[in-house]
């Protein structure tokens, strides 16, 4: 749509907002030039969907001013330390979402809750005073989104204080997934996946979590990001001593779920959604991440990672815990694991109902996916 806003219409308004003028390093300037072009001249959106999208990049632009504050006031904040986080990654919707939440009922790591995703600003543990609004922010905005996109509940049911991932911090770069998840903008997804670099990137995400632990007691993350997968040479660069879940789910069920999620979201901002194109993106792009990830496992990291297969894990995901817990040299204590029994006992799979969907609409065969992503069922054994 031609009536897009440039980037700089966007800065403007953050700037606006804020009363902040400092965005830290430029880094983030390619990916806001992309993308805004691309959602001027590929994204079809409404005129719905082009408010909301630029409301999205503004959000992301304030929020970076907001960070880059808080490190000019207390420049001390960059000499915390992130170490050995375990990070989640892999095919998305291979139970993911069910691991980081059971993870984050152990009260002697962390996660990144929704809430924090949100609105990391101010710090909780300078502010803490500041936390009860932005969780009735974050509720707030979880009861807008199961309105615009109703099917979301049983796709990925979520609070304001269940885990998220690190998207919305890697938007804050303007490299991130999410962007694609909403909008038909594949001259972006092109460069995004071959030509950007992802470094500067991962580096904003681990200054934000800085942000986050500033004055809080000290526990080791649990992260996780299924996108993870395409980027994980320069993940690794950023985060060296990090150790990885993978979690794995037959491709057939895998590809489909994924290109129905990107439906439910694209379609609510613009009329021209094509369910095929939204299939062949969805294999393309996991496959691409699975050679990648492979390819980084076979070239020495192998020790770093530990597999999770999706069918036991649903069935009963104690013993496989306790499994990754001596894998990692930590303690499952009882309070956790007592926790843990709780949320799932409290949220059972398809509390909000089944998430039906019919692979043919995306154009896929499950034997065609099972070929083609072949090299990945033979090395994990699915």
């Amino acid at each position: 749509m031609s009536g897009f806003a440039t980037s700089g219409q966007l800065i403007d308004r953050a700037v606006t907002e804020t009363s902040l003028t400092h965005f830290g390093e430029g880094s983030f300037r390619e990916g806001l030039d992309r993308l805004c072009n691309a959602a001027r001249d590929e994204a079809r959106f409404t005129d719905m969907g082009r408010m909301a999208f630029e409301a999205t990049l503004v959000s992301h632009l304030s929020q970076r001013l907001q960070v880059e504050d808080w490190y000019a006031s207390h420049p001390e904040i960059d000499e915390e330390q992130i170490v050995a986080p375990l990070i989640g990654l892999g095919l998305p919707r291979t139970g993911s979402t069910a691991l980081g939440c059971l993870l984050g009922e152990d009260p002697a790591a962390r996660s990144l809750l929704n809430w924090e995703a949100m609105q990391p600003c101010p710090p909780a543990g300078f502010v803490p005073e500041s936390v009860a609004e932005r969780l009735a922010n974050a509720e707030a905005s979880m009861e807008r989104r199961a309105r615009v996109f109703p099917r979301m509940v049983q796709m990925l049911p979520s609070t304001a204080t269940s885990p998220s991932e690190c998207q919305t911090f890697m938007a804050m770069d303007f490299k991130s997934q999410i962007f694609q998840a909403f909008a038909h903008i594949p001259s972006y997804v092109a460069w995004f996946y071959e030509d950007a670099d992802l470094v500067p990137t991962y580096m904003y995400v681990k200054r934000v979590l800085k942000l986050l632990q500033w004055k809080t007691p000290q526990a080791k993350w649990r992260l996780k990001n299924p996108s993870h997968a395409l980027f994980i040479g320069a993940l690794d660069q950023v985060f060296p001593d990090a150790r990885y879940v993978m979690t794995h789910r037959d491709v057939a069920d895998v590809v489909p779920s994924v290109a129905d999620l990107y439906y439910e979201l694209s379609s609510a901002y613009s009329d021209h959604t094509s369910k095929t194109y939204l299939g062949a993106h969805a294999s393309e792009f996991c496959a691409l991440g699975m050679k990648r990830l492979i390819a980084f496992r076979d070239a020495g990291h192998d020790h770093r990672f530990f597999d999770i297969h999706f069918a036991p894990f649903q069935n009963d995901p104690f013993p496989i815990l306790e499994q990754l817990y001596d894998w990692l040299g930590e303690e499952l204590t009882p309070e956790a694991v007592a926790r843990m029994k709780v949320w799932r006992e409290s949220t059972p799979r398809d509390k909000h109902g089944s998430h039906s969907y019919d692979a043919a609409d995306f154009g896929l065969r499950p034997e065609a996916l099972r070929e083609q992503f072949g090299f990945y069922n033979r090395r994990f054994g699915l």
